[in-house]
């Protein structure tokens, strides 16, 4: 296999930033990022796109620059999808079988059959994720193909999203003359990308903790078992901050990020630092100890809806490995004793590491690109992220594990052809 089909292209559209990314495939199954685009994004609102052109623009800025960085043109691309509208819906199918041995085919008519699910009108289905199997009234079968039986049966969690938010992206992603390859969810593809398959077997939360929306995935016996999206994120601490201090949106987005804490308790109370005034007033001072108490308690209200979601998910005492957390927000200072505190379950953050090469720029592997990384991860394998192949050291593991998604159906934007270098 040459050099060229093995790039592969990505686009996370997110509330603050877009990223775009190109990375090629090792022989050894790491990941070489060859280009990396970011522009700043005013026209998504809490994960969903509210002003087309505006998103047209930045991704074309996100789209050039990680063009001209890696020397390859993008061309069909892995997007994200996240936004309040996304939800989970269990179901359940069965099927008698025809011969005394279940077969793939057995398996995946289930999957194409519940693909079909009934939905409220302007939704669809984005992922249909396998819980377990039963048969012959033989509980929590995880791999039914071969086994001798009569009746068949699986539960689904089936993840549920607005067509038209999905056209909007799509819209944009054509507007700047590519083509979208596949829609993943967000939170899932954040979770290939950080999360280790020894945590998925044990039980762990993902939590991505972005601008616009914080995004939870729950992982049980190595499935995905419930995924919400609550519709805040880091935007509103830094309009709290804004609203708090009395100052401009810019400068509380400098003070979160260089001077924040998540923690009021632990924050010097002897230091200050000095905002400029608006046009021309004179100078704030605030403290360190203020300015982490307001953090504190939009940090704790975000915290309080990811609990109640790890508990409607029914998995909150299966949890052995605990959170991790990713995205921007997830850099906040003392935000995992925060949340270890609130929930008390371990915490670690969660970079996006394992699957890049060891000479990776220690500026591309930061929790923000969680989500572009492991859409990478999901074109390289063209796998629903919910049957993705996890770390390197657990490869032949994850291979066994598999299940073929036949939702939707595709080539992975390999590039076949000189015409695609510049």
């Amino acid at each position: 296999m040459g050099k060229r089909d093995n790039i592969i292209s990505a686009i996370d559209i997110g509330t603050t930033k877009i990223v775009a990314m190109i990375a090629r495939k090792t022989d050894d199954g790491k990941f070489e990022m060859l280009g990396l685009g970011n522009a700043p994004s005013s026209g998504v609102k809490r994960g969903m796109v509210v002003h087309i052109d505006e998103t047209v623009s930045a991704i074309e800025l996100a789209k050039q620059q990680a063009e001209e960085q890696s020397g390859y043109r993008m061309g069909d691309v892995f997007v994200g999808i996240a936004g309040q509208h996304i939800k989970s819906m269990k179901n359940r199918n069965s099927k008698y079988i025809d011969s005394e041995e279940i077969s793939q085919e057995d398996v995946d008519y289930l999957h194409d059959q519940m693909s079909r699910t009934p939905v409220d009108p302007g939704d669809e289905i984005l992922h249909v994720i396998p819980q377990s199997y039963i048969v012959d009234n033989e509980t929590d079968v995880t791999k039914p193909v071969g086994m001798s039986g009569r009746l068949l049966e699986a539960n689904f969690n089936l993840v549920i999203g607005r067509i038209a938010s999905a056209r909007n992206i799509s819209k944009c992603i054509e507007r700047v003359d590519l083509k979208v390859r596949k829609m993943v969810l967000e939170p899932l593809a954040s979770a290939t990308a950080v999360l280790t398959a020894d945590e998925r077997e044990a039980g762990v939360v993902l939590v991505d903790i972005g601008g616009g929306t914080t995004d939870v995935a729950v992982f049980y016996n190595d499935v995905v078992r419930y995924t919400a999206v609550i519709p805040f994120g880091g935007n509103v601490v830094t309009n709290d901050i804004k609203e708090g201090c009395s100052i401009l949106l810019r400068h509380a987005e400098a003070l979160k990020v260089q001077y924040g804490s998540a923690m009021g308790d632990t924050a010097a109370e002897d230091k200050v630092v000095t905002i400029p005034g608006i046009s021309g007033r004179e100078p704030r001072e605030i403290s360190f100890r203020n300015l982490a108490y307001i953090i504190q308690a939009r940090m704790e209200e975000i915290l309080d809806a990811v609990s109640y979601e790890i508990e409607n998910s029914g998995y909150a005492e299966k949890l052995s490995a605990g959170i991790v957390i990713t995205g921007g927000g997830a850099m906040l200072k003392n935000l995992p004793q925060l949340i270890k505190f609130r929930t008390g379950y371990d915490v670690r953050i969660g970079y996006p590491n394992q699957f890049l090469v060891p000479e990776t720029d220690d500026k591309t592997i930061q929790p923000m690109y969680s989500t572009g990384i492991g859409l990478i991860v999901e074109g390289s394998y063209g796998t629903s992220s919910v049957e993705t192949r996890h770390a390197q050291a657990n490869h032949k593991k994850a291979q066994g594990t598999g299940i073929k998604d036949k939702i939707q159906k595709g080539w992975l934007s390999f590039f076949s052809d000189d015409s695609n270098r510049f």
